[in-house]
């Protein structure tokens, strides 16, 4: 497992001077930090969604969009990008453009966790298929954008309480960043 460090900033996206180890950094009270969230779509306009694998510390067993992380001290959120997808998925990408520059949010609590992150939104074109690092990703489908949007919308679970019976089968970040993206996200 890597030993990411993570990246403190305000809420201008200014790095404040702190870093943090990223498992150690996240907790019920997890201070802002820099993040990014990539969708990818391949060349026939599908969208690749993710599962998170069961053994994340964060949100696992949960279906997210491609790809999220946090740049460490000195990297680009492009570089970053890069880095994690070819971490999780093996994947390399094209296009890489940003869609959302200015995207903070803070979860609720889930088993104890807190996300709290300014976390701009990017797309990319896949360039190979996926290849799944089973420490991060149990399971990945290519959908259509429509079809996307109406499963989150299904999702009513509120996140209160992730052993409910309706637990949460999308990441609240997800979800959430629905609210800020066009329908159709690779034309924007």
């Amino acid at each position: 497992m890597i030993q990411e460090q993570i990246v403190f900033v305000d809420k201008e996206d200014e790095p404040t001077g702190e870093v943090g180890e990223k498992l150690a950094s996240h907790h019920s009270n997890t201070k802002l930090h820099a993040a990014f969230s990539c969708y990818v779509f391949n060349e026939k306009g599908e969208f690749l969604i993710t599962k998170r694998a069961s053994v994340k510390k964060v949100w696992p067993n949960v279906w997210t969009n491609t790809c999220c992380g946090h740049p460490g001290p000195g990297e680009s959120r492009e570089d970053a990008i890069k880095r994690r997808l070819q971490y999780e998925l093996g994947m390399t990408v094209k296009s890489i453009r940003l869609i959302i520059p200015k995207y903070i949010y803070k979860t609720p609590p889930y088993n104890g966790i807190i996300e709290h992150e300014f976390c701009p939104v990017y797309v990319a074109i896949a360039t190979n298929e996926p290849l799944l690092n089973p420490d991060e990703v149990s399971e990945y489908r290519w959908v259509t954008w429509k079809w996307f949007l109406e499963q989150t919308a299904k999702d009513t679970n509120d996140y209160s309480d992730p052993q409910a019976k309706d637990a949460p089968v999308w990441s609240w970040w997800c979800k959430d960043q629905l609210k800020h993206i066009s329908s159709d996200p690779i034309h924007t």
